[in-house]
């Protein structure tokens, strides 16, 4: 007997997956290699009572992952949204932000940004000033206290696989248990001596908000590394510079010290904010 399901949480080479008949089954690979994210589409062998192999790996519509030189990180399989969190406190990357961006921009996914503990009102000018720059790309940026309710978030979500992507201590648990009641996702105290929060989230769950959408928590992260992706990927990933594209002197321009830089134009006329063209050089600084 063969079944078919999605993999709704992975656990390094140990996944749960959720056959079709709404069963859970704890399943492994066949081999030593895991090339499994969590929201994949598989088909399993069942075997032992809830136990089972995974005996094919079926298509996949997207795949949302970070990696640096030595290493690929899979995220989330098969979503159709990221919803990026972030919070007035502790502080956040908005480099990070971006990096993420350009990952989702290259998936051709959708993007909303939320702006968490908005109930923390000391911090709150300085993360909307943050953010504008975001939020003037058309990217949508909802702001909301998690702890309070999440129910903004809610027509986001409707029709939608999302995966959670942010920080450590941005509340991302926190909005879990606001939607999923029951979800029971551990939230700690954020370290405010090191003004980061505190891995939480070891492994990444899907959990099921009704019949036609789906959430995906993802661990914490400090860091977004897009070494998957060429000077071009990542050009292509500023929605803001795309217009330019292939009008510099240069073909192979990329945007620093050439003369008659179209990019350049654009940021020294104020069209493009300063500090996502600092972004894009840092991201570019070592891409091929």
């Amino acid at each position: 007997m063969s079944l078919q399901g999605t993999i709704v949480a992975a656990f390094g080479r140990h996944y749960e997956v959720e056959s079709d008949d709404g069963q859970l089954w704890q399943a492994t690979p066949r081999g030593k290699r895991s090339v499994y994210a969590c929201g994949d589409r598989v088909a399993l062998e069942p075997g032992a009572i809830g136990q089972a192999r995974i005996a094919d790996h079926l298509p996949r519509t997207s795949l949302l992952y970070r990696s640096d030189e030595w290493k690929q990180k899979l995220i989330a399989a098969n979503a159709t949204q990221v919803v990026l969190v972030v919070a007035s406190e502790p502080g956040f990357s908005d480099e990070l932000l971006s990096r993420a961006l350009v990952a989702i921009e290259h998936d051709r996914l959708r993007a909303v940004i939320v702006l968490n503990k908005c109930d923390l009102v000391e911090r709150l000018p300085a993360a909307r000033a943050q953010l504008a720059p975001f939020a003037a790309l058309g990217y949508p940026v909802l702001e909301l206290c998690a702890r309070q309710s999440a129910a903004p978030l809610l027509p986001y979500l409707h029709g939608q696989v999302s995966v959670l992507v942010g920080q450590s201590g941005m509340g991302k648990s926190t909005v879990i248990n606001a939607l999923v009641p029951g979800a029971a996702a551990p939230t700690r105290e954020i370290s405010t001596a090191l003004d980061s929060g505190k891995h939480t989230t070891t492994y990444a769950r899907l959990y099921r908000l009704d019949a036609d959408s789906a959430i995906i928590d993802s661990p914490g992260l400090q860091e977004f590394g897009l070494a998957h992706l060429s000077f071009g990927d990542i050009e292509d990933g500023f929605p803001e510079f795309r217009a330019t594209l292939g009008r510099c002197r240069f073909h192979d321009c990329r945007h620093g010290a050439e003369p008659d830089c179209a990019v350049k134009a654009l940021i020294a006329s104020g069209a493009v904010d300063r500090r996502r063209y600092d972004h894009f050089r840092a991201i570019t600084a070592r891409a091929a």
